[in-house]
């Protein structure tokens, strides 16, 4: 938001500007930020954004969280202090992704995206070690997805979601993308096959694959520094060399190590 000597520079996940159906023509903005492991000053980084969002923009802040950790009773909602008769509070609206994990039938049969996502966020947590049972969850999310007979590019980003949370050993993958190719078949419809994706899956010639792997490794990358700086602020110069040099087994387990990691020196020690 603003560039702070003590706290750096802070990203808000999501800061959009909106109006209200009331017909009212001022604007208010929206904050919404999603928060995948348990930390001790959520709280207290909500209450710092909303502030410093206002500060800015001098107009009504909504802050909304949605929690996807796995810890079930941790859902902060409140953030303040009160000193010398001065009361100052934030309460911020909360989505747990682990209430719904008893409604997932509900999720998948429901009509709406977000419905979907939350679904394939509770089985990612529930198949992160059995590589048979998420590939069988993925596919059966993949023909929800074409099923719903939604807009090309719908399917596509919803199909983005699903890969990247739903990763897989290289053989289950090509199963993934044989399964794929026979749906679209029956369905009669061509979304997400493409010619970089059907060359990974086949097989295509090495130098055109090196290429698509270097850019994927990029991808990964920019990604990851992402994710690091949200959580541990601006990198230093060394993290960011490292990143820059990584092969894409070590983007791989640092992404893992992302969420659980209490430092980012621990990040990149525990791979």
């Amino acid at each position: 938001m603003v560039q702070d000597a003590e706290l750096g520079t802070r990203f808000v996940d999501r800061l959009v500007r909106v109006t209200e159906h009331c017909g009212d023509e001022s604007l208010i903005y929206i904050h919404v930020e999603v928060q995948g492991t348990k930390q001790a000053e959520f709280a207290e980084r909500m209450f710092v954004y909303n502030y410093r969002i206002f500060d800015r923009y001098k107009r009504p802040v909504a802050s909304l969280a949605v929690l996807a950790d796995e810890h079930k009773m941790w859902k902060p909602a409140s953030y303040g202090f009160s000193v010398l008769g001065c009361r100052h509070t934030l309460e911020f609206p909360v989505a747990k992704l682990t209430d719904y994990e008893d409604q997932l039938d509900e999720l998948l049969a429901s009509d709406n995206a977000f419905g979907w996502i939350t679904a394939a966020h509770i089985l990612t947590q529930k198949t992160r070690t059995e590589d048979k049972e998420r590939y069988n969850a993925k596919l059966r999310l993949l023909r929800i997805l074409y099923e719903r007979h939604w807009d090309k590019q719908r399917v596509i980003n919803l199909f983005n979601v699903i890969d990247w949370l739903m990763q897989l050993p290289e053989l289950l993958n090509n199963q993934v993308w044989q399964e794929l190719e026979t749906i679209e078949e029956r369905e009669k419809v061509q979304y997400i096959t493409s010619v970089e994706r059907i060359g990974m899956a086949k097989g295509m010639t090495e130098g055109v694959a090196k290429g698509i792997a270097k850019g994927i490794a990029k991808g990964e990358s920019r990604i990851l520094k992402r994710q690091l700086e949200r959580r541990f602020g601006l990198l230093p110069e060394w993290a960011s060399e490292r990143l820059v040099s990584a092969k894409e087994d070590e983007l791989e387990a640092w992404s893992d190590t992302v969420l659980t990691a209490e430092t980012l020196e621990a990040v990149f020690r525990e791979h």
